[in-house]
């Protein structure tokens, strides 16, 4: 996978070369002048105060090719502007590089990464609408496939619950958390947290 890093003044952070050694820098007026590789992953950094239009430019992207923005101030709006402009996700410009790394495998993978608190509300509201709907239980076969404590964490985040939350409810760690999860999302072959609620939630995915 190729990481192609787009900044008006075209000087990586140190964060982002310790993600990507092999990342290449671009100006926004380049892209459309380079070959971008097979699959491939452009960074765009939206800096504060730029349009949403002027930092993901219409991208003739190929099959195995992704977007995503580094904003500067990331919100709810900036993710949402970004994902109508066809990205894969928006994360904040100044992750650690393990946070970068982890975005490039989910979105990579076919995922959308909008950032925990952007997320954490979604899986939230999407919890309150589907308990609230007349005649739609919960469907309970997943939990068979799990372990006591994988299904227990399911729940948790299936809740809304964040790791360290779910972490101090459980008396565990959020090492532990995160493998649970893992474990989880790889039986029942989901994606990330949207989905494993809609599953527990007994919404068809």
């Amino acid at each position: 996978m190729n990481h192609w890093i787009i900044d008006r003044d075209a000087v990586p952070l140190p964060s982002w070369l310790e993600a990507f050694p092999q990342a290449k820098v671009l100006r926004a007026h380049e892209v459309s002048l380079t070959p971008l590789g097979g699959s491939a992953i452009l960074w765009c950094r939206r800096r504060a105060g730029d349009e949403a239009d002027a930092v993901l430019p219409p991208l003739q992207l190929e099959p195995g090719q992704f977007a995503v923005v580094l904003a500067d101030e990331p919100d709810e709006t900036v993710v949402a502007e970004s994902l109508a402009l066809g990205a894969s996700g928006c994360c904040n410009t100044h992750s650690a590089p393990e946070v970068l790394r982890q975005v490039a495998l989910v979105v990579e993978n076919g995922g959308l990464w909008v950032g925990q608190t952007v997320l954490q509300r979604l899986v939230g509201s999407a919890s309150r609408v589907l308990a609230a709907r007349p005649g739609a239980p919960a469907s309970v076969e997943w939990s068979s496939l799990l372990s006591e404590r994988e299904a227990q964490v399911a729940r948790q985040v299936a809740s809304g619950a964040s790791n360290r939350e779910i972490a101090l409810k459980l008396s565990i760690t959020e090492r532990t958390v995160k493998a649970h999860l893992s474990a989880v999302f790889e039986k029942l072959a989901l994606r990330d947290r949207l989905q494993l609620s809609l599953r527990i939630n007994g919404l068809s995915i």
